[in-house]
């Protein structure tokens, strides 16, 4: 059975899978504060209780069926949003199997259950990983898609089974694929934590509190200061393009495939000299070969989402990223 922090009801309400981590909680206090009833449901394995305020947490598996039939039984959703998935690259390459089992079977399950309860309406957490090496930049939704790792390969089978869903069943969908997601919640008690941590600014941030160093994976590409640049998106504003994007579904209008970035990109370099400078500590540097399958250069076209969901990045500066996760990363995290 289930458990839960609060009983089952048969309000409206949307279902936020993976709702305990670090995008999903943000975007569990967004849909509250647009009104909307959030039901959590998380296995908790990379998610944190903790990241939990007031909204009901249903804790399990969505690669098992006959768990999500009760929940789907026990609730009215108007739509499910999606952000549970496993998102280590270097991982996904040395055990696909649980890449492919978590994300794409455990989607399938959500997917078949919706359709079997009769909920239409579906936003998923993609990623620019379905791209792979870009043979352009910025990157629109119309550059070829050819992921370089399981993890890749993972969002972009789960974006064809829901391009079937919708032509078999009309699903109506929005495919969100997220370049760089950074930053924190000004208002709240969330925080960006992974274990182990893998994006590069919390890691930045941690070598500062922690008076630990930072590695710099090469230092030879063709960009500005020779390290990656890559497109950071502040989770606010993320958030406000997944609220958008129900509002359509919601209002019965056509869903997508669409990019959230900013459209420009910082480098690595720039980014440990911002974090040095909002956290006011020097950061120790340790000089690292290329990692494979690194891009020189990933940065988003999001022209597509603006213009269909009158979306707009309103945190593009580097800076106020890094002010809020540092604030967050300095502020104890209660229940």
């Amino acid at each position: 059975m289930p458990t839960e922090s609060k009983s089952l009801t048969k309000l409206p309400s949307i279902l936020v899978v993976g709702g305990a981590g670090y995008i999903g909680s943000h975007m569990v206090a967004y849909l509250r504060r647009a009104g909307f009833i959030p039901v959590i449901l998380d296995n908790l394995s990379t998610g944190h209780q903790d990241a939990i305020l007031d909204e009901k947490l249903v804790i399990g598996d969505i690669t098992d069926a006959a768990f999500l039939d009760q929940i789907f039984a026990s609730h009215h959703f108007a739509a499910v949003m999606h952000f549970a998935s496993v998102i280590q690259v270097e991982e996904s390459v040395k055990a696909p199997q649980k890449y492919y089992h978590n994300n794409v079977m455990g989607t399938l399950h959500l997917l078949n259950a919706m359709l079997k309860w009769k909920v239409n309406r579906f936003i998923f957490s993609s990623s620019a990983a379905v791209y792979g090496e870009p043979l352009y930049t910025p990157i629109d939704e119309n550059h070829p898609v050819l992921p370089l790792n399981p993890y890749g390969h993972s969002k972009r089978m789960i974006e064809q089974m829901l391009e079937d869903y919708a032509h078999a069943y009309g699903l109506q969908f929005f495919s969100l694929r997220y370049f760089n997601a950074a930053g924190a919640d000004p208002a709240g008690k969330l925080a960006e934590r992974h274990e182990p941590e893998t994006h590069l600014i919390p890691l930045v941030l941690r070598a500062a509190q922690d008076k630990t160093s930072i590695t710099v994976f090469g230092r030879d590409y063709p960009t500005v200061d020779g390290t990656c640049v890559r497109d950071y998106i502040h989770v606010l504003d993320l958030c406000e393009a997944h609220l958008l994007a129900l509002k359509t579904l919601i209002g019965g209008k056509q869903g997508g495939i669409y990019n959230l970035g900013t459209g420009q990109g910082y480098s690595v370099q720039q980014v440990i000299e911002i974090a040095s400078c909002v956290t006011q500590r020097s950061i120790s540097v340790l000089e690292g070969a290329r990692r494979l399958g690194d891009p020189a250069i990933l940065i988003a076209d999001p022209k597509r989402a603006m213009r269909k969901l009158n979306w707009k990045p309103h945190y593009t500066e580097l800076k106020k990223m890094i002010e809020d996760a540092w604030a967050m990363i300095r502020k104890p995290i209660s229940p």
